[in-house]
């Protein structure tokens, strides 16, 4: 009898083990996906980041590359703990697993809140962001030394399908279109089918201007990616809490770590 419980116990270790790696490489593919989020939004994102003078979306997206390798060091040392039966390093996983799953909980939460009009802070927040969108598109679009600015804003308009922040006649104030002797109305980026002098005619038909502005499409873009960001977010921490059981009932089965 004391034969077979052993043996029945060795079998729950093992089974216990196998579970744990199996977890441990999907918190892997979680933490790289996480991480290629991050490393996406930088790459891809970074011109819309600059537009709009906030250190919010660019620290949000290194949070997520820090993240993601973080979450990846911890799966590492699962796998460690996991193969090599350590109870100490089962602890250390333990742990991070834990501070993780709370910083994740909290991540998600404000990713869900942080569009809402929750407080008169949000609101005021959102108008500063659209009021330096604004200016920075008729202050830096087409001057010296802000080539970046100028490519940035071609890009939004084109994707978002929009024509200025607000409107197209946010252009009016533009510096370009006041110094400038080319004749356009609105820069070529706002015509629906972009040509060269494009932007002369800024009748309905030719550019995006019933459209709403570009502000308010990017801002609907980022919530959308803050929502989705927030629920996976909190399906992963809730994923983890699977990690956590299974990493106590490993830890008590497992005898003394005779390091």
């Amino acid at each position: 009898m004391e034969a077979h419980g052993k043996k029945s116990d060795s079998c729950g270790v093992i089974c216990l083990k196998y579970l744990l790696f199996l977890f441990n490489i999907l918190f892997w593919l979680a933490g790289g996906a996480v991480l290629a989020v991050g490393v996406w939004t930088l790459v891809e994102k970074s011109d819309y980041i600059s537009l709009l003078n906030s250190n919010f979306y660019s620290t949000s997206a290194y949070i997520l590359i820090v993240a993601g390798v973080i979450v990846i060091v911890t799966g590492m040392i699962g796998c460690c703990a996991t193969l090599k039966e350590m109870r100490s390093l089962l602890i250390v996983y333990l742990v991070l697993l834990l501070c993780i799953f709370l910083l994740e909980i909290i991540a998600g939460v404000l990713a869900y809140i942080n569009y809402q009009q929750c407080f008169p802070f949000c609101h005021q927040l959102d108008e500063e962001l659209r009021q330096n969108l604004k200016e920075t598109m008729q202050q830096k679009y087409h001057q010296p030394g802000e080539e970046s600015i100028t490519q940035a804003v071609d890009k939004l308009q084109q994707e978002f399908k929009c024509c200025g922040s607000h409107n197209f006649s946010d252009w009016t104030d533009s510096v370009w279109i006041q110094e400038a002797e080319h004749g356009r109305l609105v820069p070529d980026s706002c015509c629906k089918t972009p040509s060269e002098l494009c932007g002369r005619r800024d009748h309905p038909s030719n550019i995006y201007k019933v459209e709403v502005g570009c502000i308010i499409k990017l801002e609907d873009f980022i919530q959308s990616q803050l929502y989705i960001l927030g629920a996976v977010g909190v399906g992963i921490a809730f994923l983890q809490l699977v990690g956590m059981m299974f990493t106590c009932c490993l830890y008590r089965n497992l005898n003394d770590d005779p390091y």
